[in-house]
């Protein structure tokens, strides 16, 4: 199976996520370190549709201005241009397989597209 992780090494639930895919045998796995090579807003679109949820759901409060800026409540399209633009804005880790894309947090949420 095949399994891509929009990853922040910086990040623990991250780095839990990312180990769990990598002790599991017959994953082929694809690590993007989203901070320095950032999704573009059609690719998160994508994600976040396949994922059952929006854009707003997958913005990353803590540590963040998201909230001050106005992006809580912002339409679908601003919110993904700026996550585009700023890529700390995305709430990680995401996860997507042949089975889904889910936001896992907790970490333990990779196994329902395992």
């Amino acid at each position: 199976m095949k399994a891509t992780i929009w990853h922040n090494p910086k990040c623990g639930t991250s780095r839990k996520t990312l180990a769990i895919l990598e002790n599991l045998s017959g994953i082929e796995l694809t690590v993007i370190e989203y901070l320095k090579d950032p999704p573009s807003a059609e690719t998160l679109a994508r994600l976040y549709r396949a994922a059952g949820m929006t854009p707003q759901a997958g913005l990353r409060l803590r540590g963040t201005d998201a909230e001050e800026r106005g992006l809580t409540q912002a339409d679908d399209a601003t919110v993904l241009a700026a996550m585009a633009a700023e890529p700390i804005l995305i709430e990680r880790p995401l996860v997507e397989t042949d089975k889904g894309v889910r936001l896992c947090r907790p970490q333990d949420r990779v196994l329902e597209i395992l």
